[in-house]
């Protein structure tokens, strides 16, 4: 009973663990997958950067470490350059539109973001209408 309850501890802080910062990127894929029956993955990786540059205010001195630690100038900007340069490398697209999602449905998925709970994992609570921005700066390619 006592491995069981361990068991139970330890797959429960995994858990927290593996939410903990899921936030916008999360908030927007599930309802873009579930729209646009597009891979959940794929959605994540084309959203990051787009996440992670509206998070800009409140994560860039982690960001600025994090860029530190893994050999980089200590700043926002160079460890958001080296995302886009993994993605580029992996061929991953830099837009939603180069996978066929457009702008149309852009209320609905700011609405649906808001709503989804891992929106509540993400440093900064979007409002529908961030949300809905950040979907169309993600479908036209701005950062």
């Amino acid at each position: 009973l006592d491995a069981r309850m361990q068991m139970l501890v330890s797959s429960s802080m995994g858990a927290t663990a593996f939410q903990r910062g899921l936030g916008g990127m999360h908030a927007l894929a599930h309802p873009l997958g579930a729209l646009y029956d597009a891979h959940h993955g794929l959605l994540n990786a084309i959203l990051m950067p787009y996440v992670l540059k509206a998070n800009q205010d409140v994560i860039s001195e982690k960001l600025s470490r994090l860029a530190l630690y893994i050999g980089l100038d200590g700043s926002f900007e160079a460890f958001l350059q080296w995302v886009l340069d993994i993605r580029e490398q992996l061929g991953i697209p830099h837009t939603l539109a180069e996978i066929g999602i457009d702008e149309e449905k852009a209320e609905l998925v700011g609405r649906m973001a808001t709503e989804d709970p891992s929106a509540g994992g993400n440093p900064i609570a979007f409002t529908q209408a961030q949300y809905s921005q950040l979907f169309q700066n993600a479908v036209q390619g701005v950062l």
